[in-house]
């Protein structure tokens, strides 16, 4: 390191000796690497790999992760710069890791572990992983600007694995690939060429006929053969010409290979994959890591015959993933369909060439923006993509025009299908769809979404389109696509958080213009939504087409039907009105600040009952200040970030109350939330291109523009509470839990769980819950016959029950949530009742019990929703 670089790096050390003593003397070489490190990211003076300085001082790329984490005990040793640096390291190495071990497993099922004797030793030599993993880091490196593109990788990786496989002699094979290098060789294509033979003219001979492997390869991987195919042509035989792999037998010369990675991976000064060859002890993952990269589960009891479910290790749940929606849309088409072009032929103006030009255009400019943040060889592959996405932007318009028309009862949609926000942002909404099931996260195993370089907001860029547009359309299209997997619909609903965090607060957004429009409706200049609508349920009957064309027009007048202008309208530029008539209310904007407070609630509740769980009476004071700043004070939102006024709330009350609460221990609590971000409280706008932290926020802008109103709560007088949000059901959630047929048999209907293999076009169950009752798979083998009628008989005394029933009252509705406990307990309302009991008081103790667990469910299923939701 530079001689600046240890000066302040020995500083860094010292101050951070001052705060913990104990930390720095025990791990005294670590903290002294973590000081360089932070350091020299800093100051952009890294003259070291990474895993040079993990060398230096013996330790794991997990362990230096976790140690950095300890380390930044007051949350200002470490800057934005180096989380930002430290995500990238972290997410390269989880790529990585994931795709080495599957590496080494698919080799293990590709070649024999001791060949015939015929082979020679020297060909069996260079044969070795060391070959194929280097070529493979190679052509990653040279291929891929994006580091963390998991998929992409692994296709690389198949192309890799498919030419060293052509060029194996068969004996050295296990089948099916022993027959597949065989019938390429009877095809007449050069297995081992000769040295001199032109090695341009050589590929495109092996590549104009050679696809038995990788069609081989494709179909154990539950890879798309199309894609690979593309990957193949566009990527890798580029790559192959372009570092001249010229040898004898026609493999590559390992240490040139290697010569030419090691160039690569010092000029990025980050993580040596070749040492994973090697099993070195620096990239070893940690025993939590392991374990979340292959979970086989074990069955609950040996006599149950149940299918096991394959390890979901991060490729295989991919691969899955994008199996499933291709297969979602193999029915769709590339055009608009014989039922769209009727609704087009309906519309005022004819929306079809504006569409079909607005979907070329905007091809180009994602073909164009996604090959620069991918890789400019990997064009063909955003072609693809985009094809997929438009597939499903077809199938999505279809599906809403015929609810619309079902809900308002006309077919001219002139004004909707003219909008050009409303298509954009629809097919914008399509594109993430897809985007997300390709860009998944090595790390991923609960099938969240991870943030990478193509992540969320990133399609909104693109396509310059605005976020506060593009959120309106997130709801419906969930409705209008029930195939989506509830990965999808929670990564969409994610994105909708993200918007009304922050990105639809961002200076230019159309948000703080309805605000201005609202105060005039109004005719105040503090009321973007009223409290007083706080505690009401937030149910609408708005659609897409609404909140695009609010405030033309409104749900309730279903007879008037679409306007027949074709000139779109947005949001921010109502219609001309009189000068006596108030402006009229925008449903989107509307809609938006109910969902915003809604959110700002669950967010603070989430936090306060893990920092003031002690103090339960400062929860409505710390939420009425909340919603009082977004509601009166909501410029301090602008390019600012929803969780950081909330922090600022919190502490502020607590301030005023004398409670003891610190910054420190506010952030340390935050930064244990699900989905946030250090940046959050690191680095929060001060004044126009000044940044700072959330303490330094506070005092200079939070406090100086409350202190009024903050004071207000240690008065005698303090202000009128805000009533708390109703809490309802995710609209995007469908329940993983069982539920009960009605009229008190214990038979449950269990949604589908995700599937592990696609097979002739049909997703096989996975194990199903409680597996002490009869589960029934539709398509598997179940059993004695006896379990069948058994069961026709409860379900036949079931409708006898809902019939006589539904002559008095609505047949019940079942519970959302049920208890499965001890053998014998009723699984509807979790109580055991003694043979002795009457029925009254069984019947007694059941009503009981349930009125008690739904008035439990009540207050928590939507935080509990909500937690879910966003792990």
């Amino acid at each position: 390191a530079s001689e600046s670089v240890r000066e302040k790096a020995w500083r860094t050390y010292e101050s951070l000796s001052a705060v913990d003593g104990a930390l720095v003397y025990n791990k005294k070489k670590e903290t002294w690497g973590v000081c360089i490190f932070i350091v020299a990211v800093d100051l952009d003076e890294m003259t070291f790999t990474f895993t040079e300085l993990l060398k230096s001082i013996s330790i794991s790329v997990c362990a230096f992760f976790q140690f950095l984490k300890e380390v930044d005990v007051n949350m200002d040793t470490i800057s934005t710069k180096v989380d930002s640096t430290v995500s990238r390291l972290k997410k390269k190495y989880d790529v990585l890791l994931a795709l080495y071990h599957k590496f080494e497993r698919t080799c293990g099922l590709i070649y024999l572990e001791q060949p015939s004797s015929e082979i020679s030793a020297e060909l069996s030599s260079v044969l070795v992983l060391k070959n194929y993993w280097i070529t493979f880091l190679l052509a990653k490196g040279k291929v891929l600007q994006v580091e963390d593109d998991l998929v992409i990788s692994f296709q690389l990786l198949l192309c890799v694995l498919d030419y060293f496989i052509k060029l194996s002699p068969p004996a050295m094979l296990k089948e099916p690939y022993k027959s597949a290098v065989t019938a390429v060789a009877v095809n007449g294509s050069a297995r081992t060429p000769r040295r001199g033979q032109n090695r341009n003219t050589r590929t495109a001979k092996q590549t104009d006929t050679d696809t038995k492997v990788i069609e081989v390869l494709c179909k154990e991987h539950d890879c798309n053969l199309d894609e690979v195919k593309n990957v193949y042509f566009t990527s890798f035989i580029p790559f192959l010409n372009s570092v001249g792999i010229v040898a004898s037998n026609g493999l590559p010369e390992v240490e040139v290979l290697s010569k030419q990675y090691e160039e690569l991976y010092r000029n990025n000064k980050d993580i040596d994959a070749r040492l994973f060859l090697d099993h070195d002890e620096t990239l070893q993952p940690d025993v939590i890591a392991c374990s979340q990269l292959e979970r086989t589960p074990l069955k609950n009891n040996p006599d149950e015959e149940i299918n096991l479910i394959l390890p979901q290790t991060p490729v295989r749940a991919a691969m899955n993933n994008i199996q499933q929606l291709i297969m979602i849309l193999n029915s769709a088409t590339d055009k608009p369909s014989d039922t769209l072009n009727v609704y087009f032929n309906n519309c005022t103006v004819n929306p079809k060439d504006s569409i079909l030009k607005r979907v070329e255009s905007l091809g180009h400019i994602f073909k164009k923006k996604f090959a620069e943040a991918v890789g400019l060889g990997c064009a063909e592959i955003g072609s693809q993509r985009y094809k997929l996405a438009v597939r499903l932007y077809y199938r999505v318009m279809e599906s809403m025009l015929k609810s619309e028309e079902e809900r308002l009862s006309v077919q001219n949609f002139s004004k909707l299908l003219n909008d050009n926000i409303f298509h954009t942002s629809l097919l914008a909404c399509a594109i993430e769809v897809v985007m997300a099931t390709y860009v998944r996260n090595a790390s991923q195993s609960d099938g969240t979404s991870a943030e990478t370089n193509l992540s969320f907001p990133w399609i909104l860029n693109v396509f310059d389109l605005k976020a506060f547009d593009f959120c309106k359309v997130i709801e419906s299209f969930i409705k209008a696509e029930p195939s989506l997997t509830r990965e999808m619909r929670k990564h969409l609903e994610r994105c909708e958080h993200q918007i009304m965090e922050s990105l639809a607060w961002q200076s230019g957004s159309p948000l703080f213009d309805l605000i201005k429009l609202s105060k005039e409706r109004e005719g105040q200049t503090d009321q973007p939504e009223p409290t007083s609508t706080l505690n009401l349920p937030l149910q609408h009957n708005h659609t897409a087409a609404d909140l695009y064309l609010s405030p033309v027009r409104s749900p309730k007048k279903k007879a008037s039907g679409p306007p027949l202008s074709a000139t779109p309208t947005p949001d921010a530029q109502p219609a001309v009105t009189p000068p006596t008539q108030k402006p009229q209310k925008s449903a989107s904007f509307s809609l938006f600040y109910k969902k915003v407070y809604l959110l700002a609630y669950r967010r603070l509740h989430t936090l306060f009952f893990q920092l003031l769980s002690d103090h339960p009476d400062l929860e409505l004071l710390i939420w009425t200040l909340f919603q009082h700043t977004l509601q009166n004070e909501y410029e301090l939102m602008r390019d600012r970030h929803l969780d950081q006024i909330m922090m600022c709330c919190m502490y502020g009350i607590c301030k005023v109350k004398n409670v003891d609460l610190r910054f420190k221990t506010i952030v340390s609590a935050y930064k244990e939330l699900p989905n946030t971000n250090q940046e959050t409280f690191k680095r929060v706008l001060i004044r126009e291109e000044q940044y700072d932290s959330i303490i330094v926020f506070y005092n200079l802008v939070f406090m100086q523009k409350l202190k009024t109103n903050i004071l207000q709560y240690a008065s005698n007088r303090p202000p009128t509470l805000s009533p708390i949000p109703h809490i309802p059901r995710s609209p995007y959630q469908f329940s993983n839990s069982p539920r009960r047929v009605p009229a008190g048999n214990n038979i449950y209907i269990s949604p589908l769980k995700s599937p592990y293999k696609f097979s002739d076009g049909f997703q096989s169950p996975t194990k199903m819950t409680p597996r002490s009752r009869i589960l029934v798979s539709i398509g598997e083998s179940f059993g004695a016959s006896e379990k069948f009628q058994k069961i026709n008989q409860m379900v036949c005394n079931s409708d006898c029950q809902l019939k006589r029933s539904a002559e008095v009252s609505a047949a019940p509705k079942p519970l959302k949530r049920l208890r499965f406990d001890i053998e014998g307990q009723d699984e509807a309302d979790g109580s055991k009742h003694l043979p002795q009991e009457s029925k009254f008081q069984q019947k007694l103790a059941e009503m009981t019990s349930t009125r008690t667990r739904m008035q439990k469910q009540k207050l928590n299923d939507g935080n509990d929703t909500s937690a879910s939701e966003e792990k």
